[in-house]
């Protein structure tokens, strides 16, 4: 067994593992939202995001991440649990604040992966690529929060439900933000939501322009040597 642990560890520490965690986020990003609206069952949407904070705890290097990892895949388990266990209890907004911490967390665990030994390839292009989608994610969960402590968020061609459903409405809108697409149909409607969408906007501007400045500069730092 920990024979077993150490070798899952140390694929999900390896450059290798950024096409398993790319094809993970393009399932969620991409394609939960279609399959949710076409059938309204969020199961595997609440899955993938238990599987993806797991790999977190062994993405992570450092002592501190392994245990805040586990810490708030703990936290993140627990809520979910007394969402969809038969009691009276749900504390859906605080399981949405979870949610974009341990985003947060794991995107700085994937940065450090990234950047570590400074070194260029195309696994780790793939790695920028993956904190990219999951900016997307914190976006997607920001916007309905913000609708849930406010009433209003996004409005527009959409209808949103204050629950699971409404993650493909969030998602889109997060990605037209980040990637500063802005078709229009879905718009913010109050002062949190279009700060969060400028942010975002920003973000999508400034986050591939630093990290290709960076890879450019360890590829030309391994070419003088």
């Amino acid at each position: 067994m920990s024979n077993l642990l150490h070798k899952t560890k140390k694929y999900w520490e390896s450059d290798v593992s950024f096409i398993s965690l790319l094809v993970m986020l393009l399932i969620i990003v991409f394609i939960l939202p279609v399959i949710i609206d076409k059938w309204e069952n969020t199961f595997l949407l609440n899955f993938m995001f238990i599987a993806l904070f797991f790999i977190g705890t062994f993405s992570a290097r450092e002592k501190v991440f392994v245990i805040s990892s586990m810490i708030m895949l703990s936290l993140h388990l627990g809520l979910r649990i007394i969402r969809f266990a038969n009691n009276p209890y749900e504390f859906y907004d605080l399981e949405r604040v979870v949610i974009i911490l341990n985003l947060i967390h794991f995107m700085i665990i994937n940065l450090r992966l990234l950047f570590r030994d400074e070194e260029v390839n195309a696994y780790r292009i793939i790695g920028a690529v993956n904190v990219y989608l999951c900016m997307a994610l914190v976006g997607a969960f920001g916007m309905e929060l913000i609708q849930l402590y406010s009433g209003s968020s996004i409005e527009g061609n959409i209808q949103l439900s204050g629950a699971d459903q409404d993650f493909g409405d969030f998602m889109y809108f997060s990605l037209v933000s980040l990637s500063t697409v802005g078709f229009g149909d879905v718009h913010p409607v109050n002062t949190l939501a279009k700060m969060l969408s400028s942010f975002l906007s920003v973000v999508g501007i400034l986050y591939p322009a630093v990290v290709i400045a960076k890879l450019v500069s360890y590829a030309s730092k391994y070419q003088n040597n």
